[in-house]
């Protein structure tokens, strides 16, 4: 694809102009514009789109500064358990290679209001954590971060927060494989003050304590970014068995059918109605859209309450009620 082509259809492509090993499977990508341009600007919790030759796309939350025009850096762990795309960056990737991405979205924001902000990391889910540290620390914010890690030789981005961990701000946890070990996210989480705000990411395993441990919080305060689709039930599932239902696209009236194997995303770009979809998990909102008519099974990790009684999200909403109205 020619560089023009990448821009026309929203598309940036970057070079590499550094990479570091951060920590034990984690490698930093220094991205910058090919042609040295301004990128365009992100605010702290953003992620980004990333095409890997191979016919990858996953997604990589930035962890620098916000106020940096000129780059953008990602951490990513090598899974070697995966479904490649981490592998194939660090295995072929190199610096002064060229990548196409996507230009930033936010689903994990900070909420600037809070009085105070407690920040809790599990592994590489540092990365969105601390592009919002370097937001607290611009404005002045009252923080603190708790950093969970194997050993120190697991925790990427160390170096950079040493002298916040002198000042009291940043602590860090390891379990050297053992949680019992480590952070007790049940103590932490058991109270909070009027005005506190809670983010967290990391691995499943942690996402479900912090989860757990957090559910007496004010509705509001809790914020998350979930790097995979986690392994649970979900509520409102009439069914284990996968059901076939109707979608009515709006404008048009056609109603099209949703087999038991397929996807909302799948079905309409069949029909010639195709939406922007990224990560085909409910991680990510690309591919949200608004519903006017039904009942949905969301089964999704992104949408909040409140959007759930007007979005779905295409890639791994199913529809409840016989037809599902799509506003398209």
């Amino acid at each position: 694809m020619s560089s023009d082509d990448a821009r026309e259809s929203g598309d940036l492509e970057v070079m590499v102009s550094k990479l570091i090993d951060e920590a034990f499977g984690v490698k930093s990508f220094e991205l910058v514009d090919r042609f040295g341009k301004t990128l365009p600007s992100f605010s702290a919790g953003s992620h980004i789109d990333v095409k890997i030759p191979g016919g990858y796309v996953r997604q990589y939350s930035l962890s620098n500064d916000p106020k940096e025009t000129n780059r953008y850096v990602i951490g990513v762990l090598c899974e070697n358990m995966g479904r490649g795309g981490s592998r194939a960056l660090h295995e072929s990737i190199r610096v002064g290679d060229t990548l196409l991405i996507g230009r930033p979205r936010n689903n994990f924001s900070l909420c600037m209001d809070a009085k105070r902000h407690l920040l809790i990391a599990g592994g590489i889910g540092v990365t969105p954590l601390k592009s919002m540290v370097h937001t607290l620390l611009n404005h002045g914010a009252d923080f603190e971060l708790h950093y969970c890690a194997k050993t120190p030789d697991h925790a990427a981005f160390r170096m950079p927060f040493g002298a916040l961990e002198r000042d009291g701000r940043v602590f860090m946890h390891y379990d050297h494989g053992d949680p019992s070990r480590g952070l007790d996210i049940p103590s932490l989480l058991a109270s909070s003050r009027l005005g506190d705000h809670l983010y967290y990411c990391g691995p499943g395993g942690f996402m479900a304590a912090c989860a757990a441990a957090s559910d007496h919080w004010p509705k509001g305060t809790v914020h998350c970014e979930h790097f995979k689709a986690p392994d649970v039930k979900f509520d409102n599932v009439v069914s284990e068995e996968p059901c076939g239902f109707k979608i009515k696209i709006a404008s048009t009236g056609e109603v099209l059918a949703v087999g038991e194997e397929q996807s909302i995303a799948e079905v309409l770009a069949a029909n010639g109605y195709g939406i922007e979809t990224s990560c085909e998990a409910g991680l990510c909102a690309t591919c949200k859209l608004r519903y006017l008519e039904g009942e949905i099974d969301h089964r999704d990790f992104i949408l909040d309450d409140e959007e759930k009684r007007e979005y779905l999200t295409a890639c791994v909403s199913r529809g409840v009620s016989e037809t599902v109205v799509i506003d398209l």
